[in-house]
């Protein structure tokens, strides 16, 4: 359990932070701050290389232990493919605090400033719809069940990129939510807010919180609270949603001795959007499995990918016209007892020098409208482009 230091608070946390030499993780539970590198968890020589990583990782942190070191923590972030490299370290010192909200309880807003910048999308929104379009007509044809599609906005800083208050906007606008800024090297960047855990474990507790189906809020309360309404009562969403609960049950009943899945999902919401939600709840079979193994387990779930989950696979890589990278992959941070939390990465952006990469997408099924689809990755793209404070993208 991470438990504030009598020297530390949350935000002093949030605002220690420094790109390229720390990693920040804020959640529901704690903040932590990982600085400076100690090791680097190698590749794996596996050509699908999630099989091994909870075992190279527990290797990691096994050497560590063995020099002495103190630190027994890996963080970092694990891609969308699992044939791609993850970027996961031992840091040199870890500083952990309590949860944001407690210290913090700021509203949402934006930076005092706003990032100018010059703004490519990738594919351009009418190309997505159209891409939307043909992955319909083919999951009518049964080629495949559901498919998420992503699109992609390419911004270039023409005033500096303030970094270190992307986080901290991020944080307050969502202060219930998972805030997270991971080093990868090379000048890289992960940043974003996640409304999404894929799964946490502490002792012999296990909770994943699998999130499919959006809508997007309305300033005006009355509106709002309908759209919320309506979210809960759509039957597409309702079942794309299912089929995410289903699966994410699925990969967690061979390692846990006790599941508890709920029967209907519930409302959340973020300051950009509603969800559908189901808190899945369990206690883990043997304390050999570790929270990255439960992760690697599920990953990559229907809510990111699709079902079938090779044909899915398929079609994105046919249909989007870039590499996720770490996009929909999972950002998070473990220690050597297996406890840790594993969040998905959404909502979030690459950033390196003066451009930042934004990504958003949307599951498809049978009965998706390509502009509705469209204006959910609108919607989507709102929680990054408000804390930047850049308006007017399509």
């Amino acid at each position: 359990m991470i438990i504030a230091p009598p020297d530390a608070t949350a935000t002093e946390l949030v605002a220690a932070y420094e790109p390229g030499t720390s990693s920040l993780f804020v959640s529901p539970r704690g903040t932590l701050l990982a600085e400076g590198t100690y090791f680097a968890v190698p590749p794996s020589a596996r050509p699908h290389g999630l099989g091994d990583l909870a075992e190279r990782v527990q290797a990691g942190l096994g050497v560590a232990e063995a020099a002495g070191h103190e630190t027994r923590v890996v963080v970092g972030a694990v891609p969308f493919d699992p044939g791609a490299s993850a970027h996961l370290v031992v840091p040199q010192r870890v500083r952990r605090a309590g949860p944001l909200s407690a210290f913090a309880p700021v509203p949402a807003a934006g930076p005092a400033t706003a990032l100018r910048c010059t703004v490519q999308a990738e594919p351009a929104p009418r190309q997505y719809a159209d891409a939307v379009g043909r992955a319909v007509g083919r999951i009518r044809g049964g080629d495949y069940t559901k498919v998420v599609l992503a699109r992609s906005l390419r911004l270039t800083a023409t005033t500096p990129l303030d970094l270190p208050a992307l986080p901290r906007a991020l944080a307050r606008r969502d202060p219930h939510g998972y805030t997270f800024a991971m080093d990868l090297g090379a000048g890289r960047t992960l940043v974003g807010a996640s409304p999404e855990l894929l799964v946490s474990r502490f002792g012999a507790r296990v909770v994943a919180n699998p999130i499919a189906g959006s809508a997007a809020r309305h300033p005006d309360p009355v509106e709002d609270a309908r759209r919320g309404t309506a979210l809960l009562a759509s039957a597409k969403d309702r079942h794309e949603h299912a089929v995410v609960v289903d699966a994410v049950a699925a990969g967690l009943r061979p390692l846990c001795a006790r599941l508890d899945v709920p029967a209907e999902p519930s409302l959340v919401r973020t300051a950009a959007l509603w969800h559908l939600s189901t808190q899945v709840t369990g206690e883990v079979a043997d304390p050999a499995i570790s929270a990255l193994a439960l992760a690697t387990a599920l990953h990559p779930t229907p809510a990111v990918c699709g079902t079938p989950a090779a044909d899915a696979r398929a079609a994105i890589a046919e249909l989007e016209p870039f590499d996720r990278g770490f996009y929909t992959g999972l950002v998070g941070w473990g220690d050597a007892n297996g406890d840790g939390e594993w969040v998905v990465a959404v909502r979030c952006g690459l950033a390196e020098g003066d451009t930042l990469r934004l990504y958003a997408g949307a599951g498809i099924v049978a009965d998706s409208v390509p502009e509705a689809e469209l204006a959910e990755t609108t919607a989507k793209f709102g929680t990054f482009l408000t804390a930047l404070g850049v308006s007017d993208v399509a």
